[in-house]
């Protein structure tokens, strides 16, 4: 068995982090489908590949990392630290010969060990940066991956609309749309909003009265 993993949500301010494995026999059947890197494909491309990668995989394991547990762990651990315990408990579950992995390490060696460090069988683990670009089963955990977290954002904005009603956004800092919900919930409500990562530095520039806000 071969398995791939990916992750989607890293970065954004606002939704959880959600890791995806998609576990095959072979690679070969995703063949033919133009499976390819989640951020390439429009929001409903990836919904029709998402229901593809389900039929076609033999096992699929998603791990979910919501805003607050992001935070707690963020107090002893740092970002990659969290997506190895991600990632690795994808691969607890989903147990292998193989794992394509996109390394979150600029040291994809590094990556690698790290996570071989943490499991208690033996498995190859290949490493590598971009990885969704060069092997399938990669791109298909990317899509299950992107796909489940905008499920999520798509469920928080729903949640925060009932009070403050303006587009979310996707949820990232580069995002405008998300910068401007922001700084609307807190001159309004005088606090953050549920579902943000209150650890990440855009939050505490943007709110100005951390201590207030936590």
């Amino acid at each position: 068995m071969i398995c791939g993993i990916d992750e989607a949500g890293r970065g954004p301010v606002i939704g959880p982090m959600v890791i995806a494995g998609v576990q095959v026999k072979d690679e070969k059947v995703l063949d033919g489908f133009r499976i390819r890197d989640s951020k390439k494909c429009s929001p409903e491309r990836r919904e029709r590949l998402a229901d593809t990668i389900k039929s076609k995989a033999d096992k699929i394991h998603i791990v979910v990392f919501d805003a607050d547990e992001i935070d707690e762990l963020r107090k002893r651990f740092t970002i990659n630290e969290i997506e190895v315990e991600g990632f690795c408990r994808v691969m607890r579950v989903l147990r292998s010969d193989r794992y394509y992995v996109d390394s979150a390490d600029v040291d994809e060696k590094r990556f690698a060990n790290e996570l071989r460090r943490r499991l208690d069988f033996d498995a190859e683990i290949i490493s590598s940066h971009k990885a969704e670009e060069k092997f399938v089963v990669v791109a298909a955990a990317s899509i299950i991956a992107k796909t489940e977290r905008d499920r999520f954002v798509r469920e928080i904005e729903k949640e925060l609309r009932e009070k403050l009603d303006m587009p979310l956004g996707s949820g990232y800092p580069s995002d405008s749309t998300t910068i401007e919900f922001l700084k609307e919930w807190i001159k309004r409500y005088g606090k953050l909003p549920p579902h943000v990562r209150k650890s990440w530095k855009t939050i505490r520039k943007l709110s100005g009265r951390q201590s207030k806000l936590w």
